[in-house]
């Protein structure tokens, strides 16, 4: 796990903590040294401030993925605005507002990679099909209408429990219990919201809307 945070104090309570629940941590406090230590370690996932002294998180995530297109990423951001976060942090697997409680952290970080580790899928099974939607579960390839989509692991997960659900609503707390592997997720959470506007905004520009929302409830496909 590669942590990136400027601020030494919060690197420091990071590492400890996920050191404490078994990670292998390794900590940098600029895009140059994340990238240098990066190049050396290579790391399973990486945990990422937004805002770092001398360049921009989101960049250095780019850049890690480009290099590692397996790897984890989540982003830690003071932006909390859901419009800003899908715009910016579209790509990534997860993101953290600050100030944040550690035991979310170590929560959320800790169930990134169970959900993006693709040998965990058994081979060769077969598609999942939703109207014009195809998804391969071999190859993590999703189609609609017969063009590809690209999404992250974390819109993939999603995406298929919504479409082995069929039709069905599927309350909020389920999709964060299942995808997330949340037991216990904060009331103000808006997770759950701006990975349905990722999945939304890609969707939706190869045919009519699919995912429709029962205010209050949950989501579900037409």
């Amino acid at each position: 796990m590669l942590v990136v945070e400027d601020e030494p104090s919060i690197a420091d309570v990071l590492a400890i903590a996920l050191r404490y629940h078994r990670f292998e941590v390794m900590t940098a406090g600029t895009v140059r040294e994340a990238l240098a230590l990066a190049e050396r370690t290579r790391p399973d996932a990486a945990l990422l401030d937004v805002m770092l002294p001398d360049g921009d998180g989101r960049a250095l995530g780019r850049e890690l993925r480009a290099r590692r297109p397996e790897l984890a990423l989540v982003f830690l951001t003071a932006r909390d605005s859901p419009a800003e976060i899908v715009g910016a942090l579209g790509f990534g697997d997860d993101y953290i507002t600050k100030p944040f409680h550690i035991d979310e952290v170590v929560a959320r970080v800790t169930a990134v990679p169970r959900r993006t580790r693709r040998a965990d899928v058994l081979p060769q099974r077969p598609p999942l099909r939703y109207g014009d939607l195809e998804l391969d579960e071999t190859t993590y390839s999703v189609h609609r209408a017969g063009r590809t989509v690209e999404l992250t692991p974390t819109e993939y997960a999603l995406l298929r429990f919504l479409v082995r659900n069929g039709g069905r609503i599927v309350p909020k707390e389920q999709l964060l219990r299942h995808v997330w592997q949340y037991e216990h997720a904060p009331a103000e959470s808006t997770v759950v919201e701006t990975y349905i506007s990722y999945l939304r905004r890609k969707l939706d520009a190869l045919g009519p809307p699919l995912i429709t929302t029962r205010r209050g409830v949950g989501y579900g496909l037409a």
